[in-house]
């Protein structure tokens, strides 16, 4: 049994992000059976205060020996079975920074509580029938949101969204099975089973779960982000176009080609998606080490990112240098970026048009001037619809764990047509069918392995 499983006793760890000199109050959780005690032997509420249920005592936690005073706190009483994890729960709301909670997890651990593990408090939630498995990944996606809509998809899964429709085709398989198996040990009392019929049935449910497993591509982007990498040749405007998208001065911009010696990065949302901005040392052959190091390391970012932005000079017109990069970079999802334009006449504008590539993606800029940004989101858009991904509106969007299962269904069930279509005796027609329930069952948690809880909580923070 791993430590993760090792649920029994009163657990505490800090509940929120240990700052130095920032942040107004830490928190320190405790959930077990001996969390009152805990909490009765180190919180001192002067007055008549009532130690109950889903009440904050003000007072002071004192080391139960010396009775010296730790902090002055709030205590947050929450009994078994109205809490997050269905157990006695406290929480400490100390002052923020590091010592105070250090010091008051410390006398927690002394009174007989242990350190949870992470994600403990929410193992022991779903274990404790507070959560599904669906709820306690939707809480991790929302810790860990990086916009609003990846905020309201992990909400929506923490609501049961996901978990409803799930538990609903899990119960139209256990319907089917249940007349097979009926059958199977009373024929004779039976009409026969309508083949065609159940064939249909499952055609509907394979249909809901292909429905499902195309939110996939959608969570994943919602969850991870878009990787862009902006590469071009020195002095183009790669740096300025961050700093104009940004709106900050994340780079440093001047007349010197070669001034970025490495990949600068910067985080955006653009129509409810993460993007991760990535600008780059310009790329040409040089013997400065250091540049070298810094256009390898461009070369790289751009054969990692999701999207590449090929920037190109307007005023200088289409280089050799452009071409070569194109050429290496043409193969990626590729937005073109044509900046500068600024400095050109409308004549000189079409005259470029006329000489350089024409990608299926194509902007003009004028970054120094901030002119061409929205254009520059709405192409990154276009391209991630072009994909089948749609950005924004999401209501709801399954992981990887819950795409394998969903796959795995999918599968099973398709078996069972061909199995079905082959006219196999009534017992080989329940193999698969088994096999769909419990690939759904692992989504909520109704059947799942401890390697799966592990792998799932482990992810955690401890706090949570």
């Amino acid at each position: 049994m791993s430590e993760l499983f090792a649920t029994t006793g009163t657990i505490a760890a800090i509940a929120t992000a240990v700052v130095p000199q920032q942040g107004s109050v830490g928190i320190v959780r405790v959930s077990g059976s001996q969390a009152m005690t805990i909490a009765q032997s180190l919180f001192h509420a002067p007055g008549r205060q009532v130690w109950e249920s889903h009440r904050i005592l003000y007072g002071y936690i004192r080391h139960p020996q010396t009775h010296k005073i730790v902090d002055e706190a709030l205590l947050l009483i929450m009994k078994a079975p109205r809490s997050y994890t269905r157990e006695d729960v406290v929480e400490f709301h100390c002052h923020g920074g590091i010592m105070a909670v250090q010091q008051v997890l410390q006398l927690c651990l002394e009174s007989g509580a242990r350190l949870a593990q992470p994600g403990e408090f929410t193992l022991r939630a779903f274990l404790n029938g507070r959560l599904d498995l669906t709820q306690a990944e939707g809480i991790a996606d929302l810790v860990g949101a990086k916009s609003p809509q990846a905020a309201q998809s992990a909400l929506a899964g923490l609501q049961g969204k996901l978990a409803h429709p799930i538990r609903q085709l899990r119960a139209n398989c256990l319907d089917i099975l249940a007349e097979i198996e009926a059958r199977i040990d009373f024929e004779e009392d039976l009409p026969p089973l309508d083949h065609k019929g159940i064939i249909s049935e499952i055609d509907k449910i394979a249909a809901e779960i292909t429905k499902l497993l195309a939110t996939k591509d959608q969570g994943e982007l919602l969850r991870t982000g878009l990787k862009v990498a902006i590469v071009g040749r020195p002095n183009v405007g790669k740096s300025s176009l961050l700093n104009a998208w940004s709106r900050s001065d994340r780079a440093i911009v001047t007349d010197l080609p070669g001034t970025t010696r490495d990949v600068v990065e910067s985080q955006l949302v653009v129509g409810g998606i993460p993007v991760q901005v990535l600008d780059t040392a310009g790329i040409r052959e040089t013997t400065d080490q250091v540049e070298k190091i810094g256009v390898e390391r461009s070369r790289r970012a751009a054969n990692a990112a999701d999207l590449v932005l090929l920037t190109i000079d307007a005023s200088a017109g289409w280089t050799e240098g452009d071409e070569e990069i194109y050429e290496k970079v043409q193969h990626r999802p590729l937005i073109l970026v044509i900046n500068k334009i600024d400095l050109l006449e409308e004549s000189d504008r079409e005259n470029l048009q006329s000489k350089i590539p024409n990608p299926k993606s194509k902007i003009v800029t004028a970054a120094a001037k901030n002119q061409g940004i929205d254009a520059l989101e709405t192409a990154i858009l276009e391209i991630v619809q072009a994909g089948k991904v749609q950005a924004a509106d999401m209501d709801l969007a399954i992981n990887q764990r819950q795409a394998a299962a969903l796959t795995q269904a999918k599968i099973s069930l398709e078996q069972v047509q061909a199995t079905i279509i082959q006219q196999l005796p009534l017992d080989f027609w329940t193999i698969d069918l088994r096999g769909a329930i419990q690939a759904l069952g692992e989504i909520t948690g109704e059947e799942v392995t401890e390697s799966v809880l592990e792998r799932i909580f482990s992810k955690f923070c401890i706090g949570k």
